[in-house]
């Protein structure tokens, strides 16, 4: 199968991504035709964002006339997408959804009819339709499918100045895992030293702008040398003091923080292991983040 790079293209969906990810295929010369959503004004209100060459259409006045289809719905809505596309008629072409959590055999009620079906997920965080439309340049995208699909997906990811990452299906759960804990988690992170930034008497802007620095250098020396050889801190340093009166001071504190803190503190001993922290000392910081101050 080969589709020409002027193959109309629907987007299924008008959430963040959808509206971002469209716009910037627009932009770049791509015919997004239409974009489907649930609620008529959702589907209009995400077409004009994407650009005056597209249209807003609910689900249910789906036509087959698409090539080319983007799914990018909530993670539990893509079954049932599928099946509207291939009850529309959808017999031909390429369909990609960009869950992070699923392969593209979630599509299966499409391939069935004979549609290339893969997923194309961008290792990203999309605040807002405007976020996304910078975040979503440059960055990866992970990507599995029949080769048709897979390749489509390529081509998309190198005209947003992107690149790919192949996940097998089997190993999809930890690709996902794994961006949340990169993204998600972070941000949880940052809400937790917040909360106790609150505690020590900071009020929350204050507090953001403090530990901003803060987060974006450890960010950058991880990143830059990798996350051993970044580490710092009472762990890396076997500081048990430190720790006890850390866990002490949590006590009083929401339980959800102090286990989130006794968690990273127990991988943490693992990369200070890998560094030069001694196994004894490692085994005293282990017990005292289990047994508590």
């Amino acid at each position: 199968m080969s589709l020409s790079p002027d193959s109309p293209i629907l987007i299924a969906g008008g959430g963040r991504l959808a509206q971002a990810l469209g716009r910037l295929l627009a932009e770049r010369g791509r015919p997004v035709l239409a974009v489907a959503a649930r609620h008529p004004e959702r589907a209009r209100q995400a077409a004009a964002f994407i650009g005056p060459s597209t249209k807003g259409i609910t689900f249910n006045h789906l036509t087959p006339e698409f090539e080319r289809v983007l799914i990018a719905v909530a993670d539990s809505a893509i079954p049932a997408v599928a099946h509207t596309l291939a009850d529309a008629g959808m017999s031909l072409g390429i369909a990609l959804h960009t869950s992070g959590a699923f392969s593209g055999a979630v599509l299966e009620p499409l391939r069935h009819r004979g549609v290339a079906c893969g997923s194309l997920h961008p290792l990203q965080t999309i605040a807002t339709p405007e976020q996304g439309l910078t975040a979503l340049q440059g960055c990866a995208w992970a990507i599995d499918g029949d080769p048709e699909a897979v390749a489509w997906a390529g081509q998309i990811a190198s005209l947003l100045g992107g690149f790919t990452i192949k996940i097998v299906p089997e190993k999809r759960a930890l690709y996902h895992a794994a961006a949340v804990m990169a993204s998600n988690y972070v941000v949880t992170l940052v809400d937790a030293a917040v909360i106790l930034m609150e505690a020590a008497g900071v009020d929350a802007n204050t507090a953001l702008r403090a530990i901003r620095p803060l987060i974006e250098a450890s960010i950058d020396n991880a990143i830059k040398a990798g996350p051993t050889s970044a580490l710092t801190g009472p762990v890396q340093r076997g500081d048990l003091e430190t720790i006890e009166c850390h866990l002490k001071a949590l006590q009083k504190t929401p339980p959800s923080i102090a286990d989130l803190y006794r968690a990273a503190g127990r991988h943490t001993v693992e990369i200070a292991l890998r560094r030069d922290l001694a196994p004894e000392r490692a085994g005293q910081i282990r017990q005292l983040l289990v047994q508590g101050a």
